[in-house]
């Protein structure tokens, strides 16, 4: 008899008690996305790692992911951040693959409970593992299409992280968010159900959003409109290249970055679209990039990859990481 979660109980760990805002170095995983499809040979529509939980292979593979970088962890003595594969689990790339809304919060019920038998396996106090509930934009991450006002980027991204909040997930992580807007909204949503919640930001070549604003512009903002709710900032699915002079200037809006998720290649993200083959750069000239983001963000923490990265690329960082 095939026996339901138990999701009733559910108790987070570190929800309010993030153990990365103390002093420790945390890593997390690369490109979840790029790694399946070009190393595991797995077929992702729309680019959705989430219906991988619905097949036990698919769940075997994504654990043998997650055991790459936390082993890792262990061998660097740094803490982890396990980040569900639910960036598109929301209603509008759900609907796209056939999920009904019941359907949509199961898995993301279900993603949280894989990751928590996970962190049971590695989890202590020397190596204290967070789980994070991923949360993705309504369109592109990589274009600014059709935007939402903030109320209804509050209304849309609320259905997930009102699913999330009600698992063991500590806290909630956004990635490639292109304007100021969308972010505002499901930083509301997280207030409204009490979750921490990290905002990430991508950046074109200039450094600046796809819609054009800088990164200072939409850290000072939400952190003004939101009375700096969010537990952090992120820069993600960007080449450290492509934002360095950024942040060369300023500082208060700086020490909110304590996160960088970058990709390996240097191509743009249009010609990342346009791709047919993997660019996974140099690992070892990534990590000399982080060692240099390093001295321009004096309160980095959460060292992880995005498209092209893979656990070798975090490893070759973590070598470095001294």
């Amino acid at each position: 008899m095939l026996i339901e979660p138990n999701y009733s109980h559910a108790m987070s760990k570190y929800r309010n008690n993030l153990p990365q805002l103390n002093g420790k170095y945390f890593i997390t995983d690369g490109g979840m996305e790029t790694t399946l499809i070009y190393h595991f040979g797995m077929n992702l529509p729309h680019f959705a790692s989430f219906d991988l939980l619905t097949d036990p292979q698919g769940k075997s593979i994504l654990r043998e992911y997650y055991e790459a970088y936390l082993n890792i962890a262990v061998r660097h003595n740094m803490g982890f951040i396990l980040e569900s594969p639910t960036w598109r689990a929301s209603r509008n790339w759900g609907y796209l693959m056939g999920y009904s809304s019941e359907s949509l919060a199961k898995i993301n019920k279900d993603a949280i409970v894989m990751l928590e038998e996970i962190r049971g396996e590695y989890d202590t106090r020397e190596i204290p593992v967070v789980i994070s509930g991923c949360v993705g934009p309504k369109g592109d991450g990589y274009a600014v299409g059709k935007t939402m006002n903030i109320i209804e980027a509050t209304k849309y991204h609320e259905e997930q992280i009102s699913i999330l909040s009600q698992t063991s997930a500590d806290m909630i992580t956004s990635f490639t968010l292109n304007y100021i807007q969308e972010a505002l909204g499901m930083t509301f949503a997280a207030i409204k159900y009490n979750m921490p919640i990290v905002l990430g930001f991508t950046v074109e070549t200039n450094g600046k959003l796809p819609s054009g604003e800088s990164l200072q512009e939409a850290i000072e903002t939400i952190d003004k409109e939101t009375g700096e709710y969010p537990t952090y900032y992120m820069i993600n699915c960007a080449h450290p290249s492509h934002f360095e002079e950024e942040l060369k200037n300023g500082d208060a809006w700086k020490s909110r970055i304590m996160a960088i998720r970058a990709n390996a290649s240097k191509k743009s993200h249009a010609e990342l679209d346009e791709s047919e083959h993997l660019d996974s750069g140099d690992a070892c000239e990534l990590a000399h990039d982080y060692q240099k983001l390093r001295n321009l963000l004096p309160y980095l923490k959460v060292i992880g990859g995005c498209c092209g990265t893979d656990h070798t690329h975090i490893e070759e960082i973590c070598n470095f990481w001294r």
